[in-house]
């Protein structure tokens, strides 16, 4: 019996392709300038991807060199120079990394020549929407350091303060600043809070760990009173 049925199943199966074929053949007369159009569309889409990445990677690199060229001049602390470059990165890069990096190192520019200035270029950092949440920690970081020797204590410590959390990505530096705050005032026990969190910290940096020696012998030795 089934080498009776076996030709029928050939059969069945070379009309069934016969009918895909048909089927195939009527789609494509139906509807070839569409899909001719569709094969343009990706063909051209992968292209311009393609050509788009190519730019990309262009401008990054036309951006590093100015980039690395704007670091040199500063290096050599051709201070003006340095900033001009900067600025230009910022202006011109706007879409590449550099400029974000620029912008930081432009504000650090300023404050080698103003602290007042740095810290208001960082402050503008801090309260730029577009400035991603732990860039902006950075930037009030660094407008306080430039203002620690000015700012009230009060005021400095309501800003840096959270951003001595244990979860922050800066709070070695936060603290340490807090302390150094606390030293500069007199203030021995907020001082010796700080310090001691820095000591109690597994990831401090080894770098702060040495200071930190010093730090917590001026603590102990009090403050210091001034004598006429």
């Amino acid at each position: 019996m089934s080498e009776t049925m076996a030709p029928n199943d050939e059969f069945i199966r070379e009309v069934d392709e016969e009918y895909r074929r048909d089927q195939i053949a009527e789609i494509w007369k139906r509807y070839n300038g569409i899909i001719i159009g569709i094969v343009i569309l990706i063909v051209a889409g992968v292209g311009g991807w393609r050509f788009w990445q190519h730019r990309q990677e262009t401008l990054a690199q036309e951006a590093a060199v100015r980039y690395e060229e704007a670091l040199r001049l500063s290096s050599e602390d051709k201070g003006q120079e340095a900033q001009a470059r900067f600025e230009a990165v910022v202006k011109e890069d706007g879409a590449t990394g550099y400029a974000m990096l620029a912008r930081f190192r432009l504000a650090a520019e300023l404050g080698r020549q103003n602290a007042e200035n740095g810290a208001s270029a960082f402050d503008a950092l801090a309260n730029d929407a577009s400035v991603p949440a732990l860039w902006k920690d950075l930037a009030r970081l660094r407008a306080a350091w430039l203002r620690l020797d000015t700012a009230e204590p009060a005021s400095l410590r309501q800003a840096v303060e959270p951003l001595a959390a244990p979860s922050n990505a800066w709070r070695h530096s936060a603290r340490e600043l807090l302390g150094l705050s606390g030293l500069k005032a007199g203030d021995m026990d907020y001082a010796g809070r700080w310090f001691d969190q820095i000591a109690a910290d597994r990831e401090t940096p080894s770098a702060l760990r040495q200071r930190l020696a010093v730090y917590t012998a001026l603590v102990a030795g009090g403050a210091v009173q001034a004598t006429q």
